[in-house]
């Protein structure tokens, strides 16, 4: 399986081709094709801006047009924000990633244009392609900078090939509470709420009671969390006992 080829056509900036190799690499992706830069090739600007991702700028390809640049592709996507009086199949990255993946899973090779960052791709460059991605971005303002689009269409191709949890909870250093601890913890909050007078009225209190076990199991506390609290109801009391013993007249 041979993975798309993002081909960067007559950009103007190195910087901005640096940032689309360092966009790729962070997804995964390392084949690069640059056509007629303006500013030559290789370009200092590209490679300091990659920061680290220079894997990618090493291998590109340079070539003099976008004929030559697809010319092994069996398959070209044009990113354009605008129309340009042809007749194409518009998709959005999502949509585009997904054509893609299953070309490629076919063994076809497929390749994505972008154009320079002034004027976008011209219908000269579109008509190399089969497919136009649009992002769908605000219709008042709808430039993209080069680095960017990259980002956008890379990170849908690694989204779309690895398995990742919609939510998970970072641990530092520290597991989950069990629920023993959680039901001890439960236990310590209400005598020391009994003790301060919390639970009234009297015909009241086990439904307070039970609503306050239901926080503690809802909340998903670390083993850390539930000490930290233990430790601060333990203050408290101690606190409120030194008060005490200072305030009664006859300590």
């Amino acid at each position: 399986m041979i993975d798309p080829v993002f081909i960067l056509v007559r950009p103007q900036m190195g910087e901005n081709i640096g940032g689309a190799a360092r966009a790729m690499l962070n997804f995964g992706l390392d084949r690069m094709r640059i056509v007629d830069p303006r500013d030559g090739w290789p370009n200092p600007r590209a490679a300091a801006t990659a920061s680290g991702a220079g894997v990618v700028l090493d291998r590109a390809g340079l070539f003099p047009d976008v004929a030559g640049a697809v010319a092994d592709c069996d398959f070209v996507f044009a990113t354009t924000a605008r129309g340009r009086e042809l007749v194409k199949e518009i998709v959005t990255p999502e949509r585009a990633m997904a054509m893609a993946r299953a070309l490629v899973s076919e063994g076809k090779k497929v390749g994505f244009l972008f154009g320079p960052e002034r004027a976008g791709l011209e219908n000269e460059d579109l008509v190399h392609a089969n497919v136009i991605v649009t992002v769908p971005v605000n219709p008042e303002f709808y430039s993209l900078n080069l680095a960017q689009c990259a980002l956008l269409l890379a990170y849908e191709w690694r989204r779309q090939g690895v398995a990742v949890p919609e939510s998970v909870l970072g641990l530092a250093r520290t597991d989950m509470a069990t629920r023993v601890e959680v039901e001890r913890l439960g236990d310590h909050f209400e005598d020391r709420l009994e003790a301060a007078g919390f639970f009234f009225p009297p015909d009241k209190a086990p439904g307070m009671k039970i609503n306050l076990r239901n926080m503690w199991g809802r909340l998903g506390l670390t083993r850390a969390e539930v000490q930290t609290l233990h430790g601060m109801l333990r203050q408290i009391a101690w606190k409120l006992k030194r008060q005490g013993e200072t305030d009664d007249p006859e300590g």
